[in-house]
This record gives C-alpha cells, structure tokens and sequence, in this order.
C-alpha cells in the first residue's frame, strides 16, 4: 500500500493507494476520530478486483494540509471529493465508499455530481434526512454529547489531555469490546496537535455555526441533504454507541432504486475495522454488481 499526495480544490491531500492507476477508481472516506488507515482491510480488496483504491486523509487531518481558509463545512468536504475524484482521473465508473464524516460527505457528492459516481457505500451515519427527530431523544442525546462539547472552546484544552485519553475512550465507548489502540495511535498521530484538534472538531463548529458556512459551497452544502440518486449500500452495527441503531430511521427511503441496508451483528461504529471479513465482503458484492 502506498502513500501519496495530489492537489484536488486548493489543498494538498495526502492518500493510501492500492490498485492499478488505471482501475475504476474506488475513493474510500474516513470520519472522526480515525483516519484514513481504517481502509487498509478493504484497499486491497478493492485493488484485487481491479480497482484503483484511494483513501485520503481528509482535509485538515495530516498529513494532508491544514485549509488556509479554516473552512470544514460539509460543502467544502463534498467539493474536496468531488475534485479529488477528478485529480485522480476517475470516471464514471467510480464508486465511493465512506464511513461517519466519510458517509455524510458520500451523500452530498453523489448527490451533487452523480454522472462521476456508479455506486456508494455509506456505515455508521445515515442519511441526515433518515435521522430526523431521532437525533434529539434522550437514548442519542445521551450518546452525541461529545458533539455538542465540541463546541465550546473547552474542548480544546480537554481533549490533549492524559496523552488524548479523550480518543482512546470515544473509540472504547462507541465499539465496545474491540481493541482499537492501533487505530487510536493513528489518529494521535494524524491529528494530536492544537492545530490539528482545531480542525477535527471543526467539522462539528460548521455543521452547526451557519456563520462558518460560506456562499461558495452553497451548492454543495444544499446537496448533503438531497436524497442519494444512485445505488448506495447503508451498514451500520447493531451495537453501534455512538449512532445507535433506533436512531437510523428508514434510510431507503432516502436512497436511490436498488440499494440496501444491512446491520452487522457484533460490531459497533468502527464496524469496517472490527469485522472487517463481513463487512468487506458486503462491500464487494455490492460495488462489483453491475
């Protein structure tokens, strides 16, 4: 598996590729706190059945570059792909596959540029449209704390704390039961700087702060929640802590004709690391139908 770096909308991004260069390419899209390693089950997978797979780190995360602009609304995420799908040559044979961020940025770039896509895969985080009201009862407010903590400027000072302990126990509560130190080192290492955690957290910031969102990406930001025109497979873990399983709602209903959902037995929110076998193998029977 190599690493490399393109220039896709302004920044330079740093990815993990497997494949041949001239593979449909297969764009793989990580969320928060993980990085772009998460994938490295499914790359070759990917790059068995012919596939150029790609899966960068997004923006903000390193070693890709930290945005000039300071910008991390879901508009901006959904243009960085989009463009990174035209940096990398892909065509409209591309799929794109993401999970939790990776998911949520999946929809909004299908939708807002589905001649570029053939099929997608989104785990963890359905379709905003699918969560509705859910987001607010006591069960999910109880789990999504942390985002709304991200919010205040204690988060900055909270979370570099007992070497990011902050990490490590998201990861513990949110996959109970699986051993993601390997992952949560990455992740330290991807994004343990004040700067970086200012960047990983702003993604939040934007999604909830309307004055951190800019007219150039009003398009793009407008897409994120169109319903998805083309095929897409939603996974989710049944013992997922973080998005918990009565809070998906319906997510076909929000999905082109053709596409499905599945629950993971035995997994929670890092399901493509926890089972990555299963999970893998519902990936490649979807993207390889034709």
């Amino acid at each position: 598996m190599d690493q490399r770096t393109i220039t896709a909308n302004g920044l330079e991004f740093a990815y993990l590729t497997e494949g041949p260069d001239d593979g449909p390419l297969a764009l793989c899209l990580h969320g928060f706190p993980d990085t772009a390693h998460t994938w490295r089950y499914l790359l070759p997978e990917l790059a068995g059945a012919g596939f150029r797979a790609v899966a960068p780190f997004l923006r903000g995360y390193a070693p890709t570059e930290v945005p000039a602009d300071g910008n991390y609304q879901m508009g901006a995420i959904v243009r960085d792909v989009n463009e990174l799908h035209e940096a990398l040559g892909g065509r409209e044979d591309a799929v794109l596959i993401g999970h939790d961020w990776g998911a949520l940025a999946t929809y909004g770039a299908v939708a807002h540029r589905p001649e570029r896509w053939r099929r997608a895969v989104t785990a963890a985080v359905p379709p905003t449209a699918s969560i509705g009201m859910s987001l607010l009862t006591y069960a999910q407010l109880k789990r999504s704390w942390y985002m709304f903590f991200f919010l205040s400027p204690l988060a900055e000072a909270a979370l570099p704390l007992d070497d990011w302990s902050f990490i490590d126990h998201l990861w513990e509560d949110w996959s109970p039961g699986y051993d993601g130190s390997w992952d949560v080192a990455r992740v330290k290492e991807s994004i343990g700087d004040p700067v970086r955690i200012v960047s990983a957290i702003g993604y939040y910031r934007a999604l909830y702060d309307p004055s951190l969102q800019v007219p150039e990406y009003a398009e793009e930001q407008a897409a994120t929640l169109a319903p998805i025109p083309k095929p897409t497979l939603y996974l989710h873990g049944r013992d997922d802590n973080c998005m918990l399983l009565s809070s998906i709602g319906t997510p076909l209903d929000f999905m082109a004709e053709g596409s499905e959902t599945e629950i993971v037995d035995g997994t929670g929110h890092f399901l493509h690391v926890e089972k990555p076998d299963v999970v893998n193998r519902r990936i490649m029977a979807f993207v390889t139908e034709d």
